[in-house]
């Protein structure tokens, strides 16, 4: 007997009772970000072919390079969120300053979306996975105009929703409103996302770890040992561990979440608050990992509980599978300790 197909509209439809506060508006600006997901997909697939691959020639806020379809994925994202009507105020990170939505004041918008429009740029030009990232809070300032900038700096515990899209061999959009993560991956024949990883659990113990290694000189001295401890011969504990390192920070995520696994994205000398932005990046996979049964912390504290004060704030990162992240987080706690007693 073959499994009945599952839609991600009629996922979404069937589960709104699970969304807080909503008579529809979540659900079709879930609908919405899935539609401009599967625009941007199809510019992905293409992108060879028609010249939109490469730097655009301008710098972004962060003072990256800004590629072609980066721009592409932001101005998609931000056209599909104004036309629906549901968001007031949106923060992407290619742009300075917040995106006002709803200028006219005709529709009673109640949300808030952040996201990182295609992240992993660098992997871009040499086909490798990049992905979407997106976050997405009820508004907090009164009135039924624009929103504010206080509308975009709530502390991750707020989000309402989360997920994001990889476009990989595969386009896989995963997603959380708070009560468990689902997977669903496009079907070109059809152009639509079906339910394909129903209620993800990510396992507690696992044996993969994901950072840029090339670093490790100038991490902290905590981090140092962990790495240590993870390439260490243990037979009875199954170490050393596995190094897997894709270098798009969704794609690592999607794959520990899966199979299980840390990333880690540590303070540096040159990055003493690490690289991952809080708002657009951290916040959304922190609370899907949360959910998935994993955490995510700064190294100390849990990250979704941090207050961002701007809007490209940035955040040093460990999440994972959970007995991973506590693990590293000894290390840590112990360097610091030998650290305060010898200065």
């Amino acid at each position: 007997m073959r499994n009945q197909v599952k839609t991600l509209n009629q996922f979404i439809i069937e589960n709104q009772q699970d969304f807080p506060y909503s008579k529809g508006e979540l659900t079709r600006l879930l609908s919405d970000i899935g539609t401009a997901a599967k625009i941007i997909n199809r510019e992905v697939n293409k992108a060879g072919l028609v010249n939109i691959l490469g730097d655009a020639g301008t710098v972004n806020v962060q003072g990256e390079e800004v590629k072609k379809l980066d721009i592409y994925a932001n101005d998609q994202l931000i056209a599909a969120l104004k036309t629906g009507g549901e968001v007031c105020v949106m923060g992407s990170e290619e742009n300075d300053d917040i995106i006002e939505a709803n200028t006219d004041g005709k529709h009673n918008s109640k949300y808030v979306v952040l996201f990182d429009p295609l992240d992993g740029s660098s992997n871009i030009d040499v086909n490798a996975s990049i992905g979407t990232i997106f976050s997405i809070y009820r508004r907090v300032s009164e009135g039924n105009g624009p929103g504010t900038v206080e509308d975009c700096l709530q502390a991750g515990t707020e989000q309402v929703a989360a997920g994001y899209v990889i476009y990989g061999s595969s386009t896989i959009l995963v997603f959380t409103t708070g009560n468990g993560v689902n997977g669903f991956t496009l079907d070109p024949s059809i152009g639509e996302f079906c339910l394909s990883h129903p209620n993800i659990q990510t396992p507690k113990d696992a044996k993969i770890y994901s950072l840029n290694e090339g670093n490790a000189a100038h991490f902290p001295e905590g981090v140092k040992r962990y790495l240590e401890y993870c390439k260490e011969v243990n037979k009875e504990e199954g170490r050393p561990y596995s190094s897997r390192y894709i270098g798009t920070f969704v794609a690592d995520f999607h794959r520990n979440l899966l199979k299980g696994g840390i990333f880690i994205y540590p303070p540096t000398d040159k990055a003493p608050k690490g690289k991952l932005r809080l708002v657009y990046e951290v916040n959304p996979l922190a609370f899907l990992i949360e959910q998935a049964g994993g955490c995510a912390t700064d190294g100390k504290n849990r990250v979704l509980e941090i207050k961002p004060e701007t809007l490209h704030q940035r955040t040093p990162l460990f999440i994972g599978s959970e007995n991973m992240v506590r693990k590293a987080e000894e290390f840590l706690a112990t360097a610091n300790v030998e650290a305060a007693v010898n200065a």
